[in-house]
């Protein structure tokens, strides 16, 4: 956007000229993984303290109504990173479910391919320095999907989701090459370092960057090098582990800020932070992890996709600001797009949230989209209506989530015209994959069913 400055000539008269375009801010996006919607204070978690993320809340902008981009671990990176939806995008679960002797493994992954176009690239393409840190998942070492290969210029961390599991490793990847570990160090301590050194570097340099932080914790397996506040309480190891995981990360958030606030690019900087998806089982009864929600991670209900999602840019963004505007992790590959001044790619589902962020009106998105499979299922979200389908004979269950978010009492007998349209949006909103077949596998069950 170009900004108009009053200019004062010899003769004394005034015009508008150009002024100097304000710099492209600095984008910093943290995802925790596997953190409940409830698990963060400024979402109504009792038990677990994240002061610094609260306070980014009331710094920033809180959105109520976020939703991760899967349900699970991976399909939610491929969504974030590609601006694809999980009916579009290439990684639809963690594993394929379709013709696995073509994979030649026991665990058959699928990676990004060259043509895919991850919001890395496009910011790279802008003249951003780009680092990821953590989690990748989405291609390991050999394949075409590996970060660096990805529009990533740095990545440090884990390459393989499985290996991520493994804190106290051996080994860490950088740019496909092993980095070695004592075994004895708490990985999550290193590649928090990495992260904050390639903000130090870019920053001394003056260079925008994007700094994609796919931090581990608190995913099992449930350890930490010290369980801190939580030390005394009267829970079970595993509960204190993971409350320590999640104020470890929460102090990370705040050794973020001063680090910004030292480097004197605050208010240069717009920083996101979320989950990948929902909690797991074991944290309901101790932390009610999904609260107000039902469900958790690995189902398409309103507990294992609503998020958290807070995001801090001083002087841009209001102060304490609670926004119930409705959108996923694939629309952050527009917004980023518009705040580095580059066109997203031809093909997305992705849309800008800038507006919303910057206080401007925005139309709602339509049709929020999901499946996933492991078993297959299919949701959509259309305006206050919920639709959320479990296999593909089941009958389609529909829920009014400003009048019953936790998803308790179906209404899809009351209104057969609503379920039509989603239905019809589930079909036009899948396309097929081969790794991915159980609808058309359902399709061919049932015109043969027809024909006989």
């Amino acid at each position: 956007m170009i900004r108009l400055a009053l200019v004062c000539l010899a003769s004394g008269h005034w015009f508008l000229a150009p002024a100097a375009a304000a710099p492209r801010p600095n984008i910093v996006f943290l995802m925790a993984d596997d953190q409940g919607y409830a698990d963060v204070g400024c979402y109504g978690s009792e038990h677990i303290r994240t002061p610094h993320i609260d306070k980014m809340a009331a710094e920033g902008m809180r959105f109520t109504d976020c939703y991760s981009g899967s349900a699970v671990c991976a399909p939610t990176r491929c969504v974030l990173m590609t601006g694809l939806h999980p009916g579009h995008c290439r990684r639809r679960d963690n594993t394929a479910t379709g013709n696995l002797e073509s994979f030649g493994k026991e665990r058959p992954l699928v990676f990004l391919e060259a043509g895919d176009v991850t919001v890395a690239e496009k910011l790279k393409e802008a003249g951003y320095a780009t680092g990821g840190f953590g989690k990748w998942g989405l291609g390991n070492p050999g394949s075409a999907g590996v970060p660096e290969k990805q529009g990533f210029d740095l990545w440090f961390g884990y390459y393989d989701q499985v290996h991520a599991h493994t804190y106290y490793t051996d080994h860490l990847i950088r740019n496909s090459e092993k980095v070695p570990l004592d075994g004895k160090t708490y990985s999550h301590t290193p590649i928090m370092a990495e992260a904050f050194g390639f903000i130090e570097k870019h920053a001394r340099a003056e260079r925008p960057f994007f700094a994609y932080l796919a931090i581990c914790p608190p995913h099992g397996k449930y350890v930490v090098p010290g369980q801190g506040i939580y030390t005394d309480e009267p829970w079970s190891e595993v509960d204190k582990n993971y409350a320590a995981m999640c104020t470890l990360i929460d102090t990370n958030v705040g050794e973020l800020f001063k680090l910004l606030a030292r480097l004197g690019i605050d208010e240069n900087t717009i920083v996101f932070y979320t989950s990948d998806n929902g909690p797991n089982r074991q944290f309901l009864e101790r932390f009610a992890s999904n609260k107000p929600f039902r469900g958790i991670k690995r189902q398409l209900t309103e507990g294992g996709l609503r998020c958290p999602m807070v995001v801090r840019w001083p002087g841009t963004i209001g102060n304490g600001v609670t926004s119930g505007f409705a959108w996923t992790h694939k629309d952050f590959l527009a917004t980023a797009c518009e705040l580095a001044g580059v066109d997203p790619p031809a093909r997305t589902d992705s849309v800008s949230v800038l507006p919303v962020l910057t206080g401007r009106k925005q139309e709602a998105l339509r049709n929020l989209y999901w499946e996933i499979h492991h078993p297959f299922q299919q949701a959509v979200r259309m305006g206050k209506w919920k639709g959320l389908r479990f296999g593909t004979k089941e009958p389609l269950q529909l829920y009014d989530l400003d009048a019953d978010p936790s998803e308790a009492n179906d209404l899809a007998a009351q209104h057969p015209g609503v379920v039509k349209r989603i239905e019809a949006i589930m079909a036009r909103e899948h396309t097929p994959s081969p790794f991915y077949p159980a609808v058309e596998k359902a399709r061919k069950k049932r015109r043969g069913k027809k024909a006989a």
